[in-house]
């Protein structure tokens, strides 16, 4: 390749770059149905500029995808997101989230290789969506919580009922969540975090 001298090679921005006080890294995953705000969750709560690969919808998915609730969304995730956040000056956990289209499902496997757990996002217009998403998860064993992401005009219930209707165990945390906003997106994660700390066994 001819480089010449007005050619410019850029690497990363600088806020983009990993802290030199990182030294424990942690893959989390965002879940949830079609439209339930994991491409928002991601986007509100990552420090460094988050990648997305949404694509524009077309007629090609009509009969296909089930936008029932959210008829006026006009892009999908067709592969993942993803973003970094820093826990502590040591922690750094990389957010990965998931397609919510059933027809990308497959490329689930891959995002949830290495993933220590998932933050459940749900939407309470639509609380159909969110049983296969937890039913893989339970198939697959990873741990989770439960976000119930807030929408204009959803309607509210309390998160007992909620636990009911999700068919959830009394262990697996659900919390109310509004994706757009950082500080709630981080309690979500941190409430994931505490959780998976929970789980692990002391030691001797």
């Amino acid at each position: 390749m001819d480089f010449r001298s007005s050619d410019t090679i850029t690497g990363p921005r600088n806020e983009d770059v990993l802290p030199d006080t990182a030294t424990a890294a942690v893959k989390v995953v965002i879940v949830g149905g079609f439209g339930v705000g994991k491409t928002t969750m991601v986007g509100s709560v990552s420090e460094i500029r988050p990648l997305t690969t949404e694509e524009t919808m077309t007629q090609a998915g009509v009969g296909v995808d089930d936008n029932r609730g959210v008829e006026s969304k006009t892009a999908t995730t067709v592969a993942m997101d993803f973003g970094r956040i820093s826990i502590t000056d040591q922690l750094v956990l990389y957010l990965f989230g998931t397609p919510g289209q059933e027809r990308f499902w497959f490329l689930w496997n891959g995002l949830f290789e290495g993933a220590l757990g998932a933050v459940v996002l749900v939407d309470t217009r639509r609380l159909e969506v969110s049983f296969d998403v937890i039913g893989r998860l339970e198939e697959r064993g990873v741990p989770f919580v439960v976000a119930i992401n807030s929408f204009p005009e959803a309607p509210r219930h309390d998160l007992e009922d909620l636990r009911r209707a999700l068919d959830l165990p009394e262990y697996v945390p659900i919390f109310d969540c509004d994706a757009r906003h950082r500080e709630s997106s981080r309690d979500a994660l941190m409430t994931l975090m505490r959780y998976l700390h929970e789980m692990t066994p002391a030691t001797a």
